[in-house]
């Protein structure tokens, strides 16, 4: 591994979670996509699924970049968390498959903030737009399925319990009016991992 790296044992254990959790999700989308009645409700899965997959790559260029080997346990974990995902999501109706993509795509996004601060704490920077860039389209995700489940009567009560939903959520990054590339590392300040942040903290 490389040395630099070694100096920052959480960014490598974010980045093999990431190259890992990647396919579960793609995993978990393949199930929801073969669940959806109509190639309308289809077609927009089937490309959330092709973004996991791409950042999966992503997050392997640059693993191979800094010698990260792949965590075998996790791996193994997180093939088997995928599928049974993606077969949950033909017996449990409609909205929990929306809600739960939705909610694990709010963490997402302060998952690839984080490294991307990560790595600017060891003086480098040349991974910042695609870290940015994935989080981002993270948060495009978290969007769409908010605006799918918006009008279910379930929504409030899971909102509750589960700390996600229409006025929760697990970053603050602004998708209509993202801060520069610069400023990136602005976002999900105090992030932990299963706890929410606020949306609006004006910092723009």
């Amino acid at each position: 591994m490389n040395p630099i790296i070694q100096e920052a044992p959480e960014l490598v254990k974010s980045l093999q979670l990431a190259y890992s959790a990647e396919k579960a999700a793609a995993f978990a989308y393949i199930g929801h996509t073969a669940s959806l009645k109509t190639e309308a409700e289809r077609a927009p899965i089937r490309e959330i699924e092709k973004d996991e997959w791409a950042h999966r790559r992503e997050v392997k260029q640059i693993m191979d970049r800094y010698e990260i080997p792949v965590n075998r346990f996790l791996e193994l974990k997180y093939h088997l968390i995928g599928r049974l995902i993606g077969f949950s999501c033909h017996v449990i109706g409609r909205f929990m498959p929306y809600f739960f993509a939705g909610r694990l795509e709010s963490g997402n996004v302060c998952e690839y903030i984080v490294m991307l601060r990560h790595f600017r704490e060891l003086g480098i920077t040349e991974h910042d737009a695609t870290l940015y860039e994935m989080g981002i389209k993270e948060k495009a995700h978290e969007v769409y399925f908010q605006e799918e489940i918006a009008e279910a009567r379930w929504l409030p009560y899971f909102e509750k319990i589960f700390n996600w939903g229409a006025k929760e959520s697990f970053n603050d990054l602004d998708y209509e009016a993202p801060l520069p590339l610069k400023d990136a590392g602005k976002y999900c300040d105090g992030y932990k991992r299963g706890t929410t942040v606020k949306k609006d903290d004006g910092r723009k």
